[in-house]
């Protein structure tokens, strides 16, 4: 099994999720990530949007995206960078999902409202306003973290 940074984990499974898994020798969990990331962007017609969308065709993006399945995406795809992240991690880091829960969390909602929000007159769609989200995730999720860490660390402490 080869030893990864907690870094390397993250991005190989924001490139495709599984990947670390894979890399590390955790095979059946790579294969399982890979295989639910197939099914699920094939039937969402997950590339479709994305091509649609970076060529600036959010109504067709929207008219492609099979939401029911997209839905899924968020969490498979944090969960299985979490997993990476963890098999990466020190053994006494506590509190290490909070940015990955929170970011599957906003990521599900911004796609669910995206055929609804237009800002300052832009429509973003179900690709770039999902990806607007992960800010609100990630800032949550690591003040969360942060103060949890800290209120242990003092609880330690006394």
């Amino acid at each position: 099994m080869k030893k990864v940074s907690k870094l390397e984990a993250v991005l190989w499974n924001i490139a495709f999720p599984g990947f670390s898994q894979l890399l590390t020798g955790h095979y059946i969990k790579g294969i399982s990530f890979v295989v639910l990331e197939f099914v699920m962007n094939i039937n969402s017609r997950f590339n479709q949007a994305i091509m649609y969308s970076l060529l600036g065709e959010i109504g067709k993006a929207e008219a492609v995206t099979n939401y029911q399945w997209l839905m899924f995406y968020p969490c498979i795809y944090m969960f299985s960078m979490w997993d990476g992240y963890r098999s990466a991690m020190p053994a006494d880091e506590k509190y290490s999902y909070f940015p990955f829960v929170f970011c599957a969390y906003f990521v599900t909602v911004g796609l669910m409202i995206s055929p609804i929000v237009t800002i300052f007159h832009i429509h973003p769609g179900p690709v770039f306003l999902p990806m607007l989200f992960l800010i609100p995730g990630l800032l949550i999720g690591f003040l969360l973290k942060f103060l949890l860490t800290k209120k242990l660390h003092t609880k330690q402490l006394s």
